[in-house]
């Protein structure tokens, strides 16, 4: 059965001296409710496939997954539960590129190429995953806090470290996160008509900006 109430996000934490926990996961979760589970996500999948994602209730995911509305409300909360869910299908793919994939994205190369490296991704991954994005980051309170968005927090605050950035790291790393935002992206793309050739350079010159000669 898959009337199972979604488990709280698990706290984050880093182990050892540089493992970054992965998007989140159903932890304790039967093997038949993960199996509707996924089975929702797939239906959600398709229709955000189909009309997008501004176009995709839980009614109508209930009805692709032939189940119970309320089937759907328990698994995810609500519409942005759900699409947080999706995106957490999209970010574990992305999360082992940066996290263990072939360099300059993964590691074994420099920190300051790693960075340049992760912005192109990053753009390129809201480019493609715009509307599940928009919609998973469309609650202010909760788009801050989902544990996908914690690892390339990390990522980006010990590449920083690992340059020898001096000053407030914390802080530099949410400054270069905010140009990879979502909303800022489409805007820049859509209203300023700016290309991405560049939104690509100007993410590398405030890379090397900050870092200096030091990455």
């Amino acid at each position: 059965m898959d009337d199972v109430a979604p488990s709280p996000p698990t706290p984050l934490t880093v182990v050892g001296s540089g493992a970054l926990p992965m998007a989140a996961a159903v932890e304790g979760e039967r093997a038949d409710a993960a199996r509707n589970r996924r089975r929702l996500l797939e239906a959600a999948r398709e229709l955000v496939a189909d009309v997008g994602a501004g176009q995709v209730t839980m009614e109508a995911v209930a009805a692709a997954a032939q189940v119970g509305k309320g089937t759907v409300f328990r698994r995810f909360g609500d519409r942005v539960g759900l699409m947080v869910a999706l995106l957490d299908l999209a970010e574990r793919e992305n999360q082992e590129a940066f996290m263990f994939g072939p360099p300059p994205l993964g590691p074994g190369a420099p920190p300051r190429e790693r960075l340049v490296a992760f912005g192109e991704q990053r753009m390129r991954f809201a480019a493609e995953h715009q509307d599940v994005l928009l919609a998973a980051e469309s609650c202010a309170s909760r788009r801050y806090v989902h544990p996908a968005r914690a690892v390339p927090v990390l990522h980006v605050a010990g590449l920083l470290r690992e340059a020898g950035v001096d000053g407030d790291v914390e802080l530099l790393t949410e400054s270069l996160l905010g140009y990879l935002d979502v909303a800022l992206q489409q805007h820049l793309r859509e209203t300023r008509e700016m290309s991405e050739e560049r939104l690509l350079a100007g993410w590398a010159d405030l890379v090397d900006r900050l870092l200096g000669a030091r990455g």
